[in-house]
């Protein structure tokens, strides 16, 4: 199975020089790593990128002759391959519900879009870890953790409760723009800024779109419970 997908150059650039011109070994993960295994694959099923043409293209296949390295997504909904349907993909319709509740009642927000935040950040697991470093349900980097004050962010209140805080913050900076405030979350609002709107980067733009489909099916469920 092969992708293939064009990107800008600049963005293309910035993603290759992440990976180097060399063949790498696959990165070990932890069990709790949602970003590693975003599709549900069994454990060892890797994604490769290479450039073919001058394009990105992924395979599950290691491909000869040509220098790749394994991909691997940020967050849950990040998977540029990734082969979940999200429009029917099962939705987690009671986890966390007072901590939800609550951290959106604090701060103003639809508890659907937390909902689908978590769901797109790390699929409800608490215990996600990205490449990158970030942690629990709503994938906080430790810098952001820290400027939110959240000094516990394997703890899913506090976790919550600090990305529910950022979104917020997110949200009053793009005017209630919700696709501007989750390409933020994504891709730091500084990004967004640059390009005055989502940045073309592969995983924001697949980011915000599912976050999109989520946020209207938890919607649509808290509106028929009602």
């Amino acid at each position: 199975m092969t992708h293939s997908l064009r990107l800008f150059p600049r963005t293309l650039a910035a993603l290759w020089l992440l990976g180097a011109a060399v063949c790498v070994p696959a990165l070990a993960t932890t069990g709790g790593d949602a970003a590693a295994n975003p599709d549900g694959k069994k454990p060892g099923a890797k994604i490769y990128k290479y450039l073919q043409g001058g394009t990105p293209s992924f395979s599950d296949v290691p491909p000869s002759k040509v220098a790749y390295v394994v991909y691997r997504p940020s967050c849950y909904a990040c998977a540029v391959t990734s082969s979940i349907d999200w429009l029917t993909t099962p939705l987690h319709r009671d986890a966390y519900g007072d901590e939800i509740a609550q951290a959106a009642h604090q701060y103003a927000l639809d508890p659907a879009l937390v909902r689908a935040v978590i769901h797109a950040e790390s699929n409800f697991n608490a215990r996600a870890r990205s490449p990158k470093g970030a942690m629990g349900l709503m994938q906080l980097m430790p810098g952001t953790a820290r400027m939110l004050g959240v000094t516990e962010p394997h703890i899913p209140g506090h976790n919550i409760l600090g990305g529910v805080q950022y979104l917020a913050g997110l949200l009053a900076r793009f005017k209630n723009d919700v696709a501007l405030a989750t390409a933020a979350y994504n891709a730091g609002p500084e990004a967004v800024q640059r390009y005055a709107g989502v940045p073309p980067y592969a995983e924001t733009q697949v980011y915000v779109q599912r976050v999109k489909v989520l946020h209207q099916r938890y919607r649509e469920f808290t509106t028929a419970q009602r």
